[in-house]
């Protein structure tokens, strides 16, 4: 891993801030806006921690470097449309931060296609809340043109303390917006107050 970051740095030489903001070691969500599938590749090669990310089961049946990029960062698949996959995967997100593991997810759900930054799902709150750690907002630029060179820029922002119980509704989706509130004002994208839908 230590020679990709290398390679990508070089290569691509992204804005890196606030990296500060993630801390080295313990349990904490990292929740991003999602412009692009290299999302999941650039966060774990700017953070100097391995970050777990969920990723759609079918990466990994198709593409040996996808296959190889998300069996190597420890993804877990989750099949879209499949609630009890989709709870399996909340419950081994719940895993990797018992353990004090970093867990990366991004609450729109899926991607943008237009650039606009869409209404959080609630399951990021629903994870801080249940295991009680801090939230690091951040806000990826440029992603969305890779893998052709481009200004990559990856700004974190201050860890959020979500308040509440995972079984208020209320709690979570205060806690969501407070998460995308401070994604937007770390990316400045233009705010959509509705849920982005898979195509």
């Amino acid at each position: 891993m230590r020679l990709l970051r290398l390679l990508f740095s070089l290569w691509y030489r992204p804005t890196v801030e606030g990296l500060h903001h993630v801390p080295r070691h313990g349990a904490v969500v990292i929740a991003g806006n999602h412009l692009s599938f290299y999302d999941s590749v650039v966060i774990p090669l700017v953070v100097p921690r391995r970050v777990v990310f969920l990723a759609k089961a079918e990466y990994f049946d198709r593409g040996r470097l996808r296959r190889w990029w998300f069996r190597t960062t420890g993804a877990v698949p989750v099949r879209r449309g499949d609630a009890p996959a989709a709870r399996a995967a909340l419950d081994t997100a719940l895993d990797v931060l018992a353990a004090g593991g970093a867990f990366g997810i991004y609450p729109e759900g899926t991607r943008s296609r237009d650039g606009r930054l869409y209404r959080g799902r609630t399951g990021v709150a629903w994870l801080a809340l249940t295991a009680g750690v801090p939230v690091v907002p951040v806000a990826l630029t440029g992603t969305g043109a890779l893998p052709r060179r481009a200004r990559i820029t990856v700004r974190f922002g201050a860890p959020l303390r979500c308040t509440g119980l995972p079984g208020d509704a209320r709690a979570r989706r205060a806690a969501t917006d407070e998460v995308m509130d401070a994604i937007a004002a770390l990316s400045g994208q233009e705010r959509v107050p509705r849920y982005n839908t898979v195509p």
